[in-house]
């Protein structure tokens, strides 16, 4: 990871050519090819001091001259080996955001792409290389592409309600959202300034990033702000309720030893760094608060006065499985045990967890979806999981929007990467979305040309006019009755009604919003106790084995 460097003020002369005046200053960029490239923009002051897990304030105006060579710090976070942006310098005061734009495009009228990082909210930066925009931009001239710091992991999701002085926090379970909304305000603001179209926006975003865009049409303030969304692997059921959310809460108290929020605000950024690498585990996702966001988030799409949002959705084939590598990380230094290993039990465990909040009813209906998948067990979990978090909620999220009025697009990710076990893993797509296919973390060797140029070409085309469909390959709109998906893979191509008897089965399980909440497991459930029990047969077997061993020995050695 690249050394951070402090973007700073210039005094005296700048390339003007090189440079785009906005209300909170006149930012220089840094030119490579045809793509002129500004980093390290902030959108918001810095929410420290008093502004320390408060709403965020837009930029102060300012006519300055400053250089906008570097990324801005990455949000506070644990360094974890998946998410390169951990690797970097973090702090507070990280509410910047990138922009990308092409010399010989328009001068002005060009579509927007404004994208939000994934992490599962509590990790995630706009430096990490896969997010690069040159690539994009530079094979759509046409485009300004935009990606965004936001507040993560203890900083931005974290519920104080219940914290004496707690009152004047009230949207601390939502600051990420929020953040990411005064950066879209920004962008309607000055993204003229960067030959952008203020009226043409499309957001969009990856895992957490997906929720983002999923849960942003539905918050006040944000109507007028963009016309399309595209949410990759995520959707509303990516969040928490408020008892969920008051677990961490509960935690950093207990960790930093503070009982009110002038406690909490006197604690040094040094102090938090250390609390959010404790509580990394715990963090929340977006929390249905009543006051950010409504309770009811399905319904919320149904609202009519959402109907002018293009939304384009999907989900990939093998989602869940991306965890085996993440586990895989956990174990590395541990003799005997696999990422695999971690994976399996972890899934039997967070099953039998979601089980429990079921009715007999319903445990019926998930009971018939394992019967008829006949795969090894820990596949057919994993099925359960790759239906249950991700793909049958962004079904439901594009049926109530579609049945609103609304036009929707979904497709299904089916190209694997290189690992046969991971296969066609969450975030897989993300060096094919922004053609950098030397990121090969998620893909390894394995990178289909033909299918990137097609889903790019996908992406830039529902950005620019609200439909994905290329020249050879009509994308057409997903219906409750029809249900039209795009499979995206080795062959493309629209099914209809995608693996409709599990929908069918597990839909009525939807208002439950399972969410891969796993800090929050109990462990004592059936699988456990049975390992526990494997566990002491082993013992006893090995006892019995020793015992028997060395009867032997002493026996031989009294011959």
């Amino acid at each position: 990871m690249r050394k951070y460097k402090k973007n700073k003020a210039i005094r005296g002369i700048y390339k003007k050519s090189e440079s785009a005046v906005c209300e909170n200053g006149i930012f220089v960029g840094r030119k490579e090819g045809d793509v002129l490239t500004f980093k390290g923009i902030p959108y918001a002051l810095p929410p420290v001091g008093d502004l320390r897990w408060k709403s965020p304030v837009p930029a102060a105006r300012s006519s300055k001259v400053y250089a906008a060579f570097y990324y801005g710090k990455s949000p506070l976070q644990t360094e974890w080996p998946s998410e390169a942006g951990s690797l970097y310098a973090k702090g507070e005061d990280c509410l910047t955001l990138n922009i990308w734009t092409n010399t010989t495009g328009p001068e002005k009228g060009r579509p927007v792409m404004v994208f939000f990082h994934g992490g599962s909210y509590g990790w995630g930066a706009t430096c990490d290389p896969i997010y690069d925009g040159y690539g994009m931009v530079n094979k759509f001239p046409d485009l300004v592409l935009v990606t965004v710091e936001y507040r993560v992991g203890i900083m931005g999701f974290i519920n104080f309600s219940r914290v004496p002085g707690g009152e004047e926090y009230q949207t601390s379970g939502n600051l990420g959202l929020l953040d990411q909304l005064c950066a879209l305000k920004w962008v309607q603001k000055n993204i003229a300034a960067f030959g952008g179209d203020p009226g043409n926006v499309t957001i969009f975003g990856e895992s957490a990033g997906a929720g983002s865009v999923s849960l942003l049409p539905l918050m006040r303030g944000s109507k007028g702000l963009f016309r399309r969304i595209i949410a990759e692997s995520g959707s509303v059921a990516l969040t928490y309720s408020r008892k969920e959310c008051l677990n961490l809460t509960s935690l950093l108290l207990k960790e930093s030893g503070c009982r009110t929020m002038a406690e909490l605000t006197a604690l040094s950024e040094e102090e938090l760094t250390r609390l959010n690498e404790e509580l990394n585990d715990y963090n929340n996702f977006p929390e249905r608060d009543n006051v950010v966001l409504p309770e009811d988030l399905y319904g919320a799409w149904e609202d009519p006065e959402l109907a002018g949002i293009d939304m384009l959705i999907g989900t990939n084939a093998d989602e869940v499985r991306y965890w085996i590598r993440e586990m895989s990380y956990s174990v590395d230094k541990i003799p005997f045990l696999s990422g695999l290993k971690i994976y399996m039990n972890g899934m039997f465990i967070m099953l039998e967890n979601n089980l429990f909040e079921l009715s007999r009813e319903e445990k019926k209906l998930v009971h018939e979806f394992m019967a008829r998948l006949r795969r090894k067990h820990i596949w057919t979990v994993t099925e359960y999981f790759n239906e249950m978090l991700f793909r049958i909620p962004a079904m439901e999220q594009a049926a109530r929007h579609a049945a609103a009025g609304g036009k929707s697009y979904t497709y299904y990710w089916t190209q694997r990467g290189a690992n046969e076990t991971i296969g066609a893993s969450h975030a897989i797509e993300l060096s094919y979305i922004f053609n950098n296919p030397e990121e090969v973390i998620y893909t390894g060797n394995v990178y289909n040309e033909e299918l990137a140029d097609k889903v790019q070409r996908m992406w830039v085309n529902f950005a620019r006019t609200g439909d994905p469909s290329l020249e050879d390959l009509r994308w057409r709109p997903y219906q409750p009755d029809t249900r039209l998906t795009m499979i995206l893979g080795k062959k493309t191509g629209m099914v209809r009604d995608l693996k409709r008897e599990q929908r069918l089965l597990l839909e009525p399980m939807l208002g439950h919003y399972f969410n891969g909440c796993y800090s929050q497991m109990s462990y004592f459930v059936p699988h456990t106790l049975r390992m526990g029990a494997a566990a002491l047969g082993g013992i006893a077997t090995a006892a019995a084995g020793y015992y028997g061993l060395f009867t032997l020995l002493f026996k031989y050695r009294k011959r």
